[in-house]
């Protein structure tokens, strides 16, 4: 886990928890009551962005505060609820943030050295902060994706050969 001053170098944001939450890591696993509370909260807010495609802000009240917050807060609330709702922990990472290349390969679900090979192949754009090489996170995902995309079209192929040879599937 990064520290808060290590979050803010690299441009992560930083949340920031009441005095009777500061011994709690934002990054455990919820526990059973938070899983179920998300779980209802994300179908509620589902079902509410549903109802009203065209609105664009929502109010919200919070310890007698009234808060007005954009559609996309609201959006990205929900995913987020329904992240939790599965058991999982949820960090939030801006698109411009660089990663070290450790964790880009933690996100790729490759190693280390892997991950080297890629951006001396140029297959991946980095920047070096010193001898260090960053990745931007945007970059990341759109490599990410490009990867998913290749292995859904290489199933795709696989798929049609197998029924061009009536092979059963």
């Amino acid at each position: 886990m990064l520290s808060k001053r290590r979050k803010r170098r690299l441009g992560m944001p930083v949340i920031v928890r009441s005095a009777m939450e500061t011994s709690k890591d934002y990054q455990e696993l919820p526990d059973e009551e938070a899983v179920q509370l998300a779980r209802a909260s994300a179908a509620e807010l589902s079902s509410l962005l549903s109802e009203k495609p065209d609105v664009d802000r929502a109010s919200v009240k919070m310890d007698g505060h009234d808060l007005i917050l954009p559609r996309q807060a609201i959006t990205l609330l929900r995913d987020l609820l329904a992240d939790m709702a599965q058991g999982n922990a949820v960090t939030i990472v801006p698109t411009h943030a660089e990663m070290t290349t450790q964790q880009a390969a933690d996100i790729l679900n490759v190693s280390r050295p892997f991950l080297i090979k890629l951006l001396e192949r140029g297959e991946l754009a980095f920047t070096k902060v010193g001898t260090h090489r960053r990745i931007r996170f945007e970059d990341l995902m759109k490599f990410k994706q490009a990867l998913k995309q290749r292995s859904q079209d290489a199933m795709d192929e696989l798929v049609a050969q197998a029924q061009e040879n009536d092979m059963g599937y």
